[in-house]
């Protein structure tokens, strides 16, 4: 069955609004909960960036049936893994067992603030790979050190581990990464609705014996509004640096680079990537394409700190409900 979550985008709200909206999806039927984990926003027009470990240990105790996971978290510079795996297990146990650590290779507009430069996309792979071997020895108790091509570890012990362990998925956009990381994560986490790469996810898993080929999460940007003009307007000021790839966001390391890079970017260029407006029939086609390429949890990004009162209380509902019925006759017609 296909699961439908909601983002806490910490780009466009502070931490009580997103605790607060935390509280409404849950009401509203969201299956699961995906936080960003940023230290900046993508454009100044979004204009918040809140810890996302803090709101999750506040969103952990205000909800009850949600799954919650971060959508992601770099653990290789702004965060040693070490802290990563300490924050993880707590947040898993304020959860009740609800918690995926959802990670990735992250992008230079959070990283760079450290002062430690930009690696290159190969670097930043092994670096992630070395990351999630500590966290993952971390996980199974005991003291862990570690002496690797990037990361020492001394003596470490996570002191309070949760009863239900906590599972892993990875950010993956190609051949290369799913090679890598298949089977080092319980999950896979991409940004677009690429079957091919969802098959091979599976395969290097089967081949290399692993039962189960685990969850395939992903997120697609949305802005409903009763009025389609006025979401438009709204998804190209706040959500224009989304077509630049990843390849081009993963690299650009401030607001004022996105603004620069995104300048041209006009609003009928967002309105035909991203579904604008009332109609609930464009974004569950929009969305139909990742169910089709075997995602099973696909969380919406509902576009405009602003707009999320509205989104949720008239159009969360009858929203879910469309994306439910289109999604299991989908499957009876496989």
């Amino acid at each position: 069955m296909t699961r439908f979550g909601y983002t806490l985008m910490t780009e466009q709200n502070g931490p009580k609004d997103l605790v607060r909206y935390a509280v409404s999806a849950e009401h509203q039927g969201f299956d699961f909960e995906v936080s960003s984990d940023h230290f900046s926003p993508w454009l100044a027009s979004q204009g918040h960036a809140p810890n996302a470990w803090a709101v999750l240990g506040a969103v952990a105790q205000v909800t009850e049936r949600v799954d919650l996971y971060t959508y992601v978290t770099c653990p290789t510079m702004r965060y040693h893994p070490v802290i990563v795996a300490q924050q993880a297990a707590t947040v898993q146990i304020l959860a009740d067992g609800r918690f995926t650590l959802g990670l990735g290779s992250g992008e230079n507009l959070n990283e760079h603030v450290i002062g430690k430069g930009w690696p290159a996309v190969g670097q930043r792979h092994e670096m992630l790979r070395e990351a999630i071997e500590i966290i993952r020895a971390l996980f199974r108790g005991g003291l862990v050190d570690w002496r690797g091509n990037y990361y020492q570890v001394d003596s470490a012990r996570l002191w309070d581990l949760p009863d239900v362990p906590v599972g892993i998925g990875v950010a993956s956009s190609g051949k290369k990464s799913v090679d890598k990381f298949a089977t080092l994560a319980d999950h896979l986490i991409a940004v677009e609705p690429d079957g091919d790469l969802v098959s091979t996810w599976h395969s290097v898993r089967q081949g290399s014996g692993i039962a189960g080929g685990g969850r395939v999460v992903g997120q697609i940007p949305i802005c409903w509004d009763p009025d389609r003009d006025t979401a438009i307007r709204r998804a190209h000021d706040q959500f224009r640096w989304f077509g630049g790839g990843w390849n081009v966001n993963a690299d650009l390391p401030t607001t004022a680079g996105f603004a620069g890079a995104t300048r041209f970017v006009r609003p009928e260029d967002v309105a035909n990537s991203i579904p604008c407006g009332p109609d609930f029939d464009a974004i569950v086609d929009a969305v139909r394409a990742y169910w089709e390429a075997g995602f099973s949890d696909i969380a919406l990004v509902q576009i405009g700190g602003e707009s999320q009162d509205l989104f949720l209380k008239e159009a969360a509902e009858p929203l879910l409900a469309a994306l439910r019925t289109a999604a299991k006759d989908g499957s009876s017609n496989d």
